[in-house]
């Protein structure tokens, strides 16, 4: 069975994947991209194509060499479409957004981490992760193109998606790994390209809408006034949903849909959950949506992902440089991590879990009644500052559903104390232990506050 041996084997090609590959590669160590697609499919990936934070990526593959790819910079607000209240609301979408054509910018990003040096082997799919005596992940075992083959290298950075398979195989019971992962943490999604013949009067807006129940909704993001990305998807804890019929019933309930045709289909699984509490073991780190890296309210992980390939990578650099894979050497990516967003997507999963133990009716309800931008702070940021005046017009806009606007406020304090939280997280795995549990003994609050089901 033929061995590669590289300084760094990053397993996947999507965003986080690529963005490690480059940064390795710029910095003139050997890295290859395993990718089980075939080099025309892949970068093909089940995807909104909603880009937040279109403004900053890493300049391992400059931004440049994927704006192409941005066919919609216009949107700049999301629409909720509450059909039980007879209403929409619009809410301002802070900092640049870009609606993309995914597939193209897949192509992109492939190229830029091939220009930067990094090496691709496609039509390779995992079978296996290897170990040693001590438990540090030293390579990967893989069919490409039928033949087994061994991957080796100084660090494995697992891009390999939701619910990926290398965690599976890995034995990491020794490390600080996050292993508390389970398939009702994420979300089942479907989605279709449509193109209709005339504009939609919505090409400047994200537009969603709830299904009938209250872990799920429908989403319409214009690609351009005439191509549309449409979708939906819900909670795994839930009962599963028809996604298909779904999806062409309300599409069938659209006039600006009538005589439209499908250009492309696809699903995935998507994380809806915190980031993982580690994403380190010695030799290995995960990354995007492998290490939960997606904001849970409305799924949202391109930048993020591409971030966290940017301080994986680096760190993975650093071990190569030092000879030393510990996960002493690789937790500052960790730090990195919720320095940067990890934080504010923890402290946007307490609402994911708040809005799983409410009737739809209420949560339309709340959302029609709440000021507009204060919405916005609370999807982006992970918190909101909610005056006594606002509280009071908010009550007086929801009667009927003031147990859940006080339980909704109750949320919202809990909320900022994770935040707080997050922000001191450990700078050394010494330290773990006793954060995880005051970080548990905070959500045990939260599902005593919701009466939801615990979700970890």
């Amino acid at each position: 069975m033929p061995t590669h041996e590289y300084d760094v084997v990053v397993a996947g090609a999507g965003t986080a994947g690529c963005y490690a590959a480059a940064t390795v590669a710029n910095a003139g160590l050997d890295v290859v991209v395993v990718e089980r697609k075939d080099e025309e499919e892949a970068g093909h990936i089940a995807c909104g194509d909603a880009l937040k934070g279109a403004s900053e990526f890493p300049e391992s593959i400059p931004k440049s060499q994927i704006e192409p790819a941005f066919t919609n910079t216009d949107v700049d607000h999301g629409r909720f479409e509450l059909p039980s209240q007879n209403t929409a609301v619009d809410i301002p979408v802070p900092g640049e957004l870009a609606v993309i054509d995914r597939w193209e910018y897949g192509r992109r990003i492939i190229d830029g981490a091939e220009r930067a040096g990094a090496e691709f082997h496609y039509e390779t799919v995992i079978n296996d992760v290897r170990q040693d005596e001590a438990g540090r992940v030293t390579g990967l075992e893989a069919k490409r193109n039928g033949n087994d083959v061994t991957y080796e290298g100084e660090v494995v950075i697992d891009a390999a998606g939701a619910l990926s398979l290398l965690q599976d195989k890995a034995d990491f019971s020794e490390a600080t790994f996050d292993t508390n992962v389970r398939y009702s943490q994420f979300c089942s999604a479907y989605r279709e390209v449509i193109h209709v013949d005339e504009p939609v009067e919505y090409d400047d807006a994200l537009v969603f809408k709830p299904t009938e129940r209250a872990a799920g909704y429908l989403w319409y993001f214009p690609r351009t006034p005439t191509e549309i990305n449409v979708g939906l998807g819900f909670q795994m804890n839930e009962e599963p949903m028809q996604l298909v019929e779904s999806l062409r019933e309300d599409i069938r309930n659209r006039p600006e849909f009538e005589n439209a045709t499908v250009e492309d289909k696809l699903g995935a699984a998507l994380p809806t959950r915190r980031p993982y509490d580690s994403g380190t073991a010695p030799g290995y780190m995960a990354v995007g949506d492998a290490a939960g890296h997606v904001n849970p309210t409305t799924g949202g992980g391109i930048a993020g992902a591409a971030y966290a390939g940017k301080y994986a990578a680096d760190r993975a650099i650093e071990a190569v440089s030092t000879d030393n894979a510990s996960e002493e050497t690789l937790w500052e990516y960790n730090e990195r991590v919720m320095e940067h967003f990890g934080a504010r997507y923890a402290a946007l999963d307490v609402y994911n879990i708040f809005v799983t133990a409410y009737d739809i009716d209420d949560l339309t309800a709340l959302l029609s009644s709440m000021p507009v931008d204060k919405l916005s702070e609370a999807l982006y940021s992970g918190s909101a500052d909610l005056g006594l005046w606002l509280k009071i017009k908010t009550l007086l806009k929801s009667a009927g559903h003031w147990g859940t606007i006080y339980d909704l406020y109750q949320t919202k304090r809990l909320a900022d104390e994770l935040l707080e939280h997050y922000e001191s997280y450990p700078s050394d795995p010494s330290g773990f232990e006793d954060w995880q549990d005051e970080r548990d003994t905070l959500l045990d609050r939260v599902y005593e506050t919701t009466g939801a089901e615990p979700k970890y």
